[in-house]
């Protein structure tokens, strides 16, 4: 079993309460896939930016993925609903929640963390 590496993604300060997340890009199950980070209520998230409903990516705008309350990602294209703590699925045509990735936030940077299903793109 390969050992979990931390991968940098953003400075913290990046990352606003509610506000706009940051993109990345990341290999799950051997596909390559967009990702997202997020902050909320003091923590950072991050989740495959990939809506449960139908394969789409959520945001409707680039890196908007909170609804206008700030207090839910939604689903541009069918309003499903998701937590932001969790990516559990809350109102709308979802099927089960988003995929999570794991954060680290350490001396003013986020990282995210490899799995055996989630690696960097290698170049």
């Amino acid at each position: 079993m390969e050992a979990e590496e931390l991968i940098p993604l953003c400075n913290s300060a990046d990352l606003a309460d509610g506000g706009l997340g940051v993109p990345f890009d990341v290999v799950y199950g051997g596909q390559t896939c967009r990702a997202f980070a997020i902050r909320y209520a003091g923590r950072a998230q991050a989740y495959l930016n990939r809506c449960t409903h139908v394969a789409m990516e959520l945001d409707y705008q680039p890196n908007h993925f909170f609804d206008i309350t700030g207090h839910w990602l939604i689903c541009s294209t069918h309003g499903a609903l998701y937590s932001p703590e969790s990516g559990a699925c809350r109102g709308g045509p979802c099927r089960g929640g988003l995929v999570k990735i794991a954060l680290t936030e350490q001396d003013g940077v986020v990282h995210w963390h490899t799995a055996y299903n989630l690696k960097p793109i290698e170049f």
